[in-house]
């Protein structure tokens, strides 16, 4: 397992939860949760200031495994980094992420209204922290690396 910070984004419709991991790769925590339409530009803008190895989003499949939407979404969206990072881009399912997210932020107290704007965070947090998990205990990251298209390759 490479040492580095890497970034957990939770890609939503109208706000993007971001996260990010300790050097060591042990512990997520929470960072920002931005505009969807400045997202792209302002995780670049994290991934210098953090010196991210990785960033990883998390790809909302359906409970029985199917592809939706929201699913197309995340991975045009995993897509577009791949191809303005200069970093690895992962995507890692993260079925029932934004569930777990509001289930532990309202057990914290948060009243549905005020988790709005930490829930993205939150479920990046755990979309990264499973990642991180299970990383340790397969020897290898899960998920597939996204490929960026149209690079510099002439």
């Amino acid at each position: 397992m490479p040492g580095g910070v890497r970034l957990g984004i939770d890609v939503g419709t109208v706000r993007v939860g971001v996260a990010r991991s300790d050097p060591s790769g042990l512990l997520a925590s929470p960072v920002a949760t931005l505009e969807r339409d400045s997202a792209v530009g302002r995780i670049s803008e994290l991934v210098s200031e953090h010196q991210a190895i990785e960033v990883v989003v998390g790809l909302p499949l359906a409970l029985s495994g199917r592809v939706t939407a929201s699913t197309e979404d995340a991975t045009e969206f995993a897509q577009e980094l791949a191809n303005t990072l200069g970093v690895p881009v992962r995507l890692v399912d993260e079925r029932l992420s934004t569930v777990s997210a509001s289930s532990r932020l309202r057990e914290g107290g948060q009243s549905a209204k005020k988790q709005r704007h930490s829930i993205d965070q939150a479920a990046a947090v755990i979309i990264l922290q499973h990642l991180l998990d299970a990383e340790r205990s397969q020897g290898s990251a899960p998920g597939t690396l996204v490929e960026a298209v149209g690079s510099n390759s002439d």
